[in-house]
């Protein structure tokens, strides 16, 4: 599966797309965990002290909110899938 990442976190990160493998049985937690074990910096940009995400931060999992549709960081991920994390932008 792989991570799109836009704005501030693809400048951290030093790329705008990245390929994890978190292993069978995997979730969309687990997809993250991945992501930060390749790229250490991100996760106080993207993850409070309580280890949720920051209000102002956006993850999508296949194009979708994995906390308003489903479960979460327990939402199941699929080889192949693609996760997406957005910081606030602004623009005009």
């Amino acid at each position: 599966m792989h991570w799109r990442l836009f704005a501030t976190l693809a400048e951290t990160a030093g790329d705008t797309e990245i390929a994890v493998d978190p292993g069978g049985d995997a979730t969309v937690g687990d997809a993250l965990e991945a992501l930060f074990d390749a790229y250490p910096n991100l996760e106080s940009e993207v993850l409070d002290d309580d280890g949720d995400l920051y209000d102002h931060v956006r993850l999508l999992h296949e194009g979708r909110d994995p906390f308003a549709e489903a479960e979460g960081f327990a939402t199941p991920v699929e080889e192949g899938d693609e996760l997406a994390l957005f910081p606030p932008v602004s623009g005009g």
